[in-house]
């Protein structure tokens, strides 16, 4: 086997769902507990049954899959439907709060933490969506609005809304806090006689 063939072979995209399952249980560290591992899982399996042709057959798996869907989404609150374009090794770091719109994209080696919207902006641009690249990693809470595209590499901070297109490499951040201290009061200074 020559170079071009070895390079070829170990880029490959597995076949089949449990290739795929194994993949995101490696990149979860092999702890299949994890919410997040939990709900790409289902995921998963959601899309594979759609590959389904007959109708029929596919029922039972569309009533396992709307059951498992809907104890994800309610007791780990990761909204994750089938219709979104997941990549490879999937990571959710911790559960709670996280929202992919029906028709967002993310690549391969992303990190999504808590608390993280990826969705329209509006409901008039309801399907306006964001294209999120290869090894993005976006921190907790932040919301990635809009018909954008998030480049591959890219950092998205905590608390962060982003609604413009982040190039590869780059970090998008939330404005830090600012301290405001509490002014002394002409009543709270006053002695009471």
């Amino acid at each position: 086997m020559n170079e071009a063939d070895t390079s070829t072979q170990s880029s490959s995209k597995p076949s089949g769902l449990w290739a795929l399952i194994r993949e995101d249980y490696i990149a979860n560290g092999r702890d299949w507990s994890l919410p997040g591992f939990r709900a790409v899982a289902v995921y998963r399996f959601g899309v594979w049954r759609m590959g389904i042709r007959s109708r029929l057959l596919r029922m039972p798996f569309t009533f396992i899959y709307d059951r498992l869907y809907r104890y994800v989404r309610n007791h780990y609150t990761i909204e994750l439907p089938y219709t979104c374009t997941i990549g490879r090794r999937l990571m959710i770091g911790h559960q709670g709060a996280i929202v992919f719109h029906e028709s967002a994209t993310v690549g391969d080696d992303c990190l999504i933490r808590h608390g993280v919207t990826i969705g329209a902006s509006s409901h008039r641009r309801a399907h306006d969506v964001p294209v999120i690249g290869n090894r993005v990693h976006i921190g907790a809470g932040a919301m990635v609005l809009g018909k954008i595209t998030v480049g591959d590499d890219a950092m998205i901070g905590a608390n962060a809304v982003v609604t413009c297109d982040v190039p590869p490499g780059a970090k998008a951040v939330a404005e830090p806090a600012k301290i405001i201290l509490p002014q002394p009061s002409a009543e709270s200074g006053s002695v009471a006689s």
